[in-house]
This record gives structure tokens, sequence and C-alpha cells, in this order.
């Protein structure tokens, strides 16, 4: 299975917000991250905001950050939301009818199978997991460490 480039780079903009925990991030800081249009990442805002898997704050100092810890995302909660299709082969269309093997085919069932083993795979890890798995991830994306609060360690 193929994911779209849709679902990559939602997955890419919830591990930056992940990364830059406490603060918001700009969809134009994350679009330069990872050399990326920022309409394409407002197109992919909308199904994510929808879904309370990030929220959006507008103004000035406005931004985008995680809707709930980053560690009760999981990338099928992200791939649910982004995927529009998940037909492995011609027999998991809606048009399929017309196929005469449509309710006793080995290969439908093998195909179930695996997208099911597909999905609890990505149902066992969070966008946390991603994060915690690159020390230097903030590093990586250009995210400025948060300045010092005087009286703070």
């Amino acid at each position: 299975m193929r994911l779209t480039r849709q679902t990559n780079y939602a997955i890419r903009l919830l591990m930056y917000c992940a990364a830059n925990e406490g603060r918001l991030s700009r969809v134009s800081e994350v679009a330069s991250a990872y050399s990326v249009s920022e309409l394409f990442l407002f197109k992919i805002l909308q199904p994510l905001v929808e879904a309370k898997i990030v929220e959006t704050v507008r103004g000035r100092n406005g931004g985008v950050r995680l809707a709930r810890p980053a560690s009760e995302i999981t990338l099928f909660d992200v791939v649910r939301v982004t995927e529009e299709n998940f037909a492995m082969a011609e027999c998991f269309e809606n048009d399929a009818a017309d196929c005469p093997l449509i309710d006793s085919c080995g290969l439908n069932a093998a195909l179930r199978k695996a997208l099911g083993a597909f999905f609890e795979v990505l149902e066992g890890y969070s966008i946390d997991d991603l994060v915690k798995a690159r020390p230097s991830m903030r590093d990586l994306l250009g995210i400025p460490d948060m300045p010092q609060i005087a009286g703070t360690a």
C-alpha cells in the first residue's frame, strides 16, 4: 500500500508540532522546514482540525498546535483522516459486483487480512514515538530553542 503525499506531510506537520511542544507552529515555518508549499499545508490542515488532531489559533501571533498529546495521536488516526481509499485491488471497490468470485475469493480475504495488519501496526505508533526516536529532530527541522525565563532551569 502506498500512502498519499497528503498523509506523508500530515504526519510531518504533526511531528513538527510535537517537536515544537509548548509553542504555536507557524505554517510558514513548517513549509520551510519540509520544502513544501504553504498552500499545500493549509489544505492538509482542514481534515486534521475537523478530526480534532490539531487546533489553529488565528491572528497575528497565531499558528497550529496539537489538539491532544502527541502520545495519544497514532499513525492510524492520521491515515484514517487523510486517506480517501484503502482499496488494494479492484475487489475492494464498490463497483466490483460484476466479479463472479466477489463472495468467495481467497485473494479478497488475504488482502483484507493484510490491510488489517497494516492498520494494526499503524495503531501501535504515536507521533510522540516518531519524535522521540530522533532526539535531534528540533535541530534537523530548524526549530529554535525556547528562551529560558529568568528563575527557571
